[in-house]
């Protein structure tokens, strides 16, 4: 989990120190808001620790460190509990390291990242599906923050309650709720430093030192859901495509998968196509809830297995899945 707000790749930005290009608390509406966070979550060199606590109460905790130079962006985010693993991003690369295995993972894709990242998504338009509320400030990790509450304006979505650094335009805890208002999950730094240097160098030799690790390339391929066989109808309003990618997964000699992105401007979810197995999608789960993340498989077509994955709601992912079709059907 990495909260409902994520950014589908690092973009090139212009990553000098300093404050966002507006003025901390002036009135915003919801798009405002959007941008000022995904800019901040590019615009400035950080380091800190942050938890994220579902309500089923599984906690995670991992330590970022961003750094940027000009339109130059670099991050490592290390696990701090749970299977060890570092994930490096650099532009579209990401690196995952993992110890015990001695394996690094590398792909070149833009899906979402970590939190505090908030998505720059295309073609959305946050504002008609969420209402703003200004709750005050706050201070969160030592630093003051704006209170938000994004709330859905209809049952297709999640709402958020977020705290955003007034200097910056960070987001610095996030709050997901359900339609009820109850708290499925949280994100929050525990530890926040926004005053350090980039040293963009010393996290890119710690990227490119593979001594000891087998490296592992997974291909990943740009395409289109019709590219692959497959239509997708207009399943919930609000939600625009960000992208589909073919991934050729070694370990699934049953074929190729199809993974297609969306976004409101808040929430993203991804749709996974691949060859129907009956041996191993027999077992497989049809639904789970892992506090905001939310699952949904079953079996589409005689050819195919979609599963859905998102921040949303699961009546959301069913939605998606009822909308693949077969180009032939």
């Amino acid at each position: 989990m990495c909260g409902g707000l994520m950014l589908c790749g690092v973009a090139a930005a212009n990553c000098m120190s300093g404050p966002a290009p507006t003025t901390p608390g002036e009135p915003r509406d919801v798009a405002e808001w959007v941008a000022r966070m995904h800019h901040a979550s590019l615009f400035r060199s950080y380091r800190g620790t942050f938890v994220v606590l579902s309500s089923n109460g599984a906690m995670v905790s991992s330590r970022i460190w961003h750094a940027c130079e000009g339109a130059r962006q670099i991050e490592r985010v290390e696990a701090l509990s749970g299977t060890p693993r570092v994930v490096f991003r650099r532009e579209e690369e990401v690196r995952t390291f993992l110890p015990h295995a001695r394996v690094v993972r590398s792909e070149l894709r833009d899906v979402p990242g970590a939190f505090p990242r908030v998505a720059d998504a295309k073609g959305v338009h946050p504002s008609q599906h969420y209402a703003l509320r200004a709750l005050g400030q706050e201070r969160v990790a030592g630093r003051d923050a704006d209170r938000l509450l994004f709330q859905p304006r209809d049952a297709w979505r999640f709402g958020y309650q977020i705290w955003v650094d007034r200097v910056s335009g960070l987001v610095v805890k996030m709050q997901t709720l359900d339609g009820e208002g109850r708290l499925l999950e949280q994100a929050a730094f525990s530890e926040l430093n926004l005053d350090v240097p980039a040293d963009l160098s010393r996290i890119e030799q710690m990227m490119e030192d593979l001594q000891g690790y087998r490296l592992v390339k997974v291909p990943l391929q740009r395409t289109t859901a019709e590219a692959q066989g497959w239509t997708m109808g207009k399943a919930v309003a609000g939600f625009v495509s960000q992208g589909c990618y073919r991934k050729d997964v070694m370990a699934m000699a049953s074929g190729p998968l199809l993974q297609c992105i969306y976004s409101d401007g808040l929430a993203t979810l991804s749709v996974f196509v691949e060859p129907f197995d009956a041996a191993r999608h027999a077992a497989s789960v049809r639904s789970a809830s892992m506090g905001a993340t939310q699952v949904v498989g079953r079996q589409v077509h005689k050819t195919a297995w979609v599963t859905a994955v998102g921040e949303v709601p699961a009546r959301t992912l069913q939605r998606f899945i009822e909308s693949v079709r077969r180009k032939d059907e």
